[in-house]
């Protein structure tokens, strides 16, 4: 059975990090060993929560798993709050990468042109580093903008593909990576996701639904790192995760009392996966 660490949070309510990876690494019939980052009674969409940092207790875990001579054919890695955990990550992919294990690196910062609350020149600068190490990273379009040290300009609209594609193969030959670029805003009614591996640059297009809900970030990394595990090419991964996104997201739009910080019912479709 393929083993996939996924160094996340996990969060009690709100569909996202590990309370999304475990379900979809198992549904592809994948063993998900998580490293927990944080608890969070729910994510930080909501009103008010609490949390409980793991940052102490990470690199004890790890000791653990080096005793039991853990190995993974995948390592993905996710939101990061703190330069700690950066730093204790990067030593994780040291320490477990071997000649094909597969890292997929989610470099969580901003979003809709804003950084995050909380993130300080020193975090941004640990989550980029981070991306530097990975095989294919997951941005959305203004944390490639981070990474690419660029200005948020021209990040919606027809102009943000131009834009994504530049960036992307620049980062792409500069890291010996693969490039996904989720949640591209090209109109009312789509939705784009790009991806460049291999001087071959794609947009994958998708019926936009509802409101930005949480958790399809981590819900894309998860299924596409499964299906490369399982043979498929990168470009074909990522249509069939924003596949089956989309019939979640519909799904979950057609509810009453709609709160997006719940996340999308993708539960219903992990018999496709």
């Amino acid at each position: 059975m393929k083993k996939i660490a996924v160094i996340n949070d996990i969060s009690g309510f709100g569909k996202c990090s590990l309370t999304a990876a475990i379900p979809i690494i198992s549904a592809h019939k994948m063993q998900c060993c998580p490293l927990v980052s944080g608890v969070f009674s729910n994510q930080t969409g909501y009103e008010s929560y609490k949390y409980a940092d793991m940052t102490e207790h990470m690199q004890g875990f790890i000791d653990e798993w080096k005793k039991l001579g853990a190995s993974f054919d995948a390592i993905i890695t996710g939101f990061l709050p703190n330069e700690k955990q950066g730093e204790i990550i990067n030593g994780f992919i040291d320490d477990f990468k071997k000649e094909n294990t597969l890292v997929v690196v989610d470099p969580v910062m901003a979003d809709d042109g804003e950084i995050y609350k909380g993130f300080n020149e020193k975090l941004i600068a640990a989550v980029c580093s981070l991306a530097k190490k990975a095989d294919i990273i997951t941005p959305n379009i203004s944390e490639l903008c981070i990474l690419c040290n660029k200005s948020f300009e021209d990040i919606k609209g027809e102009k943000a593909l131009e834009k994504v594609e530049k960036m992307a193969q620049s980062f792409a030959k500069e890291n010996n990576c693969c490039v996904v670029v989720s949640g591209i805003e090209i109109s009312p009614s789509e939705i784009a996701t790009a991806v460049f591996d291999k001087n071959e640059f794609v947009v994958i297009k998708n019926r936009r639904v509802g409101e930005s809900f949480s958790g399809t970030g981590d819900i894309l990394c998860s299924y596409l790192t499964c299906e490369l595990l399982g043979g498929m090419n990168l470009f074909a991964a990522v249509e069939e995760a924003c596949s089956f996104i989309e019939r979640a997201l519909i799904k979950t739009a057609n509810k009453n009392g709609l709160n997006p910080a719940d996340g999308i019912d993708f539960e219903a479709f992990c018999d496709i996966c």
